[in-house]
This record gives structure tokens, sequence and C-alpha cells, in this order.
């Protein structure tokens, strides 16, 4: 890496332009708007954002927010049914309160991946703020999985410049996605769930799904966990080896 990227966040964002922070932003509602989803490619690469599976073959679900004490577990045995391996995109907070559990998805063949500590959008965040929060999810979860990170993926899919910033220094590669369920929603049901999350589905997809309801609606877990055989049929019926990221 540059040594420029040595330094802290925060000195790193009191020198960043404001056009990267723009970027940054763009990048982030490019992905959540299809009328400007055709930029998002332009954009991300110069911010170290990709949206696809590293070699741009198979299939790969990824679950957020967890480790949940009902939620992971429903998951996982589905997974484990199926003979799946995922990547989790655990929550510093949620793996204090669940350390075992963290340890267990990691125990059990998959991949281990970083959040946040605390479930919030980073843009509001000072870049200080947002140095803790990555430090404070870094030491709980890998002192909890003893697996080493090495994927990012910010709260809501935002980034800011001094989170991007902390995962080029570390070496992390920040992931978005290519389809999600929108299964922490209170309508959502499993066959929306599969819906969504099957839509366009292709080489090198990404889907994003989540095993816990902490900031979600209560009980959402139970219409993912419903959903998740459906979605892996769908892949396979497709002839996508569900791979990692």
């Amino acid at each position: 890496m540059p040594s420029t990227v040595s330094t802290s966040a925060s000195d790193h964002c009191s020198r960043a332009a404001p056009i990267a922070g723009a970027a940054v932003a763009l990048a982030a509602l490019a992905h959540s708007l299809p009328a400007l989803a055709g930029a998002l490619p332009a954009l991300r690469a110069p911010l170290g954002i990709s949206d696809h599976t590293a070699d741009g073959a198979g299939c790969a679900l990824t679950f957020d927010d967890g480790p949940h004490p009902l939620g992971t577990p429903a998951v996982l045995d589905v997974l484990e049914r199926e003979q799946v391996s995922a990547t989790f995109f655990m929550v510093g907070e949620q793996v204090r309160r669940s350390p075992a559990l963290a340890r267990e998805v990691a125990q059990r063949g998959h991949r281990i991946a970083l959040h946040c500590d605390r479930h919030r959008n980073l843009l509001r965040l000072t870049a200080p703020q947002v140095s803790e929060d990555l430090a404070r999810a870094l030491d709980a979860i890998c002192g909890a999985t003893d697996r080493p990170i090495d994927l990012y993926r910010p709260p809501y899919g935002i980034a800011s410049t001094a989170a991007l910033l902390i995962a080029r220094r570390r070496g992390w590669r920040t992931l978005l996605w290519t389809q999600w369920g929108r299964d922490w929603q209170e309508r959502a049901s499993a066959a929306s769930i599969t819906e969504l999350a099957t839509r366009g589905l292709g080489p090198g997809s990404v889907v994003l799904l989540h095993d816990a309801d902490d900031y979600g609606a209560p009980g959402s877990w139970r219409k993912t966990a419903a959903a998740l055989p459906s979605i892996i049929d769908a892949a396979r019926e497709r002839g996508l080896a569900l791979t990692g990221v």
C-alpha cells in the first residue's frame, strides 16, 4: 500500500478533497438507485469497492448484522443441511453479546467478515469515530473467532472516506452486493425475499441477507431462514456454484 495510507484516518479525512466524500456518497447512492446503477462501476474501482465475487464466477451468500442467538443458528442449520458455506459480516456489539456463537460460525467453516461495531450511518460520524468503531469491531470479531479479517461491508452499504481509507490501509476488500432480499422489512415474506434475492442472479452475484433482527423488523430472521433453501435451489438451477466471495 502507498505510504500515504498509513497515517491516521483523521489525518486522511482532514486532507481529503471534498470530491472524495462526494464520490463515496454518489457510489452508495448509485448502488441503491437503478437510475444511477450504471455509474457504479466507474466509481467503485478508485474507491476500492466491489460488488461481485473476486473471480466473477459462482454466487456468494452473505449475511449481515449477527451473530444473533436465534437467527444465526437457524441460518447455520440450513447452510449445513444444504452443504453450503457463506460469509458473515459481523457486528462487534453483537459478538460481545454472543462470542461463543461467533466462534461457532467460524468453526463450522464459514468466512468471517467485518460489518461495524455499532450499526450507524458512517456519513454521520467523524473520522475518529469511524476509526474507533472499526477498531472495536475488529478486536471483538477477531478475539471471538480467531480468524483474520480481509472483507468489510459498511452499514447500509454506505462507506465514508475515512472508512475506505482504513479498509485500504488494512488490506480489506470493501464488498457490497448485487442482490438483496430486503429481508429486514416487516412486510417481507419468504416468497418476497426469494424473488428479490434471485432476480437477475448470475455469475459473480453477491446476495445480501441478514441472520439477525436487531436492526430490522422483530423476527425477520425467521423469514430469511425459510427463504434460504429456495434461494440456494435457484442458484443451483442456474448452474451457479455457491462459492466464497
